[in-house]
């Protein structure tokens, strides 16, 4: 413990950064954790659970943990093949657009479905004004690319509840945090208590409302900060020792990338052949990261009851640089590509948007700086930059509005991403909104779509 605190400038010097990244950044609050061998032996917060209520955040503060609950997913899938239940290489049961995709698959982001998220704030217990399975169908073959996909954890929520007979989140709570001492850990779209949660915050300082979503195995988990430390650091005990190594065991994230993705962690083999596995999470009011390293017997944990992402970065950064200096900051953010430049032909691809409310029409033209001129059923045109990536020849943003009921529930925005082959652009259309500073996060919502070249 004394190792661990000497390295972070003791209790003081944490108090001292985190004291400034809070001011800097307007975060309300953070709750840090560190655990060694199977213990913590740090766990400090700083800053208001509740900024009205003048309630101050503990060590015993809940935070929403957004997608670091795709680690306690994986590790559920992982006891579920221990056990018996369920084989991660077998197609999992249901009806799919293309060939039926194994949990593994899933769980590495590799089952053919896109992104999305559909957090719509309506109360708890009412009918969702989205409905998820709409969404829920593979825009390519399973086993392939690396697509980041809540709809792929929330399958595999399915398929272990129908191999279990559980709730999902009965069977987190019994199999994971029952036997690993997680007192505080909880699942669902509000906290249930007794143990006080952290109110969760615009950049601005709003206060967020109860977000049940469509994909809770991807997202809706709580806990403290010291829970997700003894988390990283215990899990890999519960299951066979095969499965605990396969956990951190995948493909690269993007062709040539230094991260993987396992089963439900972020993956680096640093030069001297340890690894360091790793999983963030963010949403409305919530940023949060779990880092586990092996070879250290070391875990962090950092939770922050903000979007911004900031005072969670900066924390994560100032830990890991005097922990483990060989951590790539990339963990907080990783990259399925970089950026290239636009290289579509000049020329006017025309075809439409599918969508659940019909076909809307959609136009792209190639302009010679750069820019693309997209034309979205009867709206105005506009044109805006454009970029490609290793996966996609277009990709952009436009203020449009894709005209669907879902869409103009929060999602204001237009994203594509297109592939050029044989004179077609084909992809899909994505509803969406970018940020918080206004309102709240909005659903992000992907549709198929395909334009013919037209000269």
């Amino acid at each position: 413990m004394l190792d661990v605190l000497d390295a972070v400038g003791g209790p003081h010097g944490l108090d001292e950064v985190c004291g400034r990244v809070l001011a800097e950044t307007g975060c309300p609050s953070v709750s840090v954790a560190v655990a060694a061998g199977r213990e913590v032996v740090l766990a400090r917060a700083y800053g208001w659970a509740d900024v009205a209520a003048g309630r101050a955040a503990t060590p015993g503060t809940a935070y929403g943990l957004a997608s670091v609950t795709k680690a306690f997913t994986g590790v559920a899938a992982g006891l579920a093949a221990d056990r018996g239940l369920l084989d991660l290489d077998a197609p999992v049961s249901g009806r799919f657009e293309h060939a039926a995709p194994t949990v593994r698959q899933l769980l590495r982001h590799r089952g053919g479905f896109p992104g999305y998220y559909d957090f719509s704030y309506h109360p708890v217990g009412t009918p969702a004004p989205i409905d998820p399975a709409r969404y829920r169908r593979q825009l390519h073959e399973p086993g392939g690319e690396f697509e980041y996909s809540n709809l792929g954890y929330q399958e595999v929520g399915r398929v272990l509840e129908e191999a279990t007979g559980r709730e999902f989140g009965a069977l987190l709570r019994e199999w994971i945090a029952e036997p690993l001492g997680l007192e505080g850990f909880a699942f669902g779209p509000v906290h249930p208590g007794p143990a006080p949660a952290a109110v969760r915050y615009t950049p601005d300082g709003r206060t967020y409302p109860a977000s049940p979503d469509g994909h809770p195995a991807a997202g809706a988990g709580w806990a403290t900060a010291g829970d997700v430390a003894l988390f990283a650091r215990r899990s890999a005990g519960l299951l066979a020792p095969g499965t605990a190594a396969a956990v951190l065991e995948g493909p690269a994230i993007a062709p040539g990338g230094k991260l993987r993705y396992g089963l439900g962690r972020v993956v680096q083999r640093t030069a001297d052949g340890s690894v360091i596995g790793s999983h963030g999470g963010g949403m409305g009011g919530v940023s949060t990261m779990l880092i586990d390293l092996p070879g250290r017997e070391l875990s962090v944990a950092v939770l922050a009851n903000s979007t911004d992402k900031s005072a969670r970065d900066a924390l994560v950064a100032h830990l890991m640089g005097v922990l483990a200096p060989e951590f790539d900051l990339e963990h907080l953010a990783p990259a399925d590509g970089s950026d290239l430049p636009l290289a579509l032909p000049p020329g006017t691809w025309s075809g439409e948007v599918a969508t659940h409310d019909g076909a809307v029409p959609l136009a792209l033209t190639a302009l010679p700086d750069g820019r693309v001129e997209v034309r979205l059923a009867d709206l105005p045109p506009v044109a805006v930059p454009a970029t490609a990536s290793h996966r996609w020849d277009v990709r952009l943003a436009a203020p449009l509005q894709l005209p669907t009921a879902d869409a103009r529930l929060n999602s204001p925005a237009l994203g594509l991403q297109l592939r050029l082959r044989d004179g077609a652009l084909t992809g899909r259309a994505v509803a969406f909104k970018d940020g918080d500073r206004e309102g709240f996060l909005g659903p992000y919502l992907p549709h198929p779509c395909a334009l013919r070249r037209r000269d």
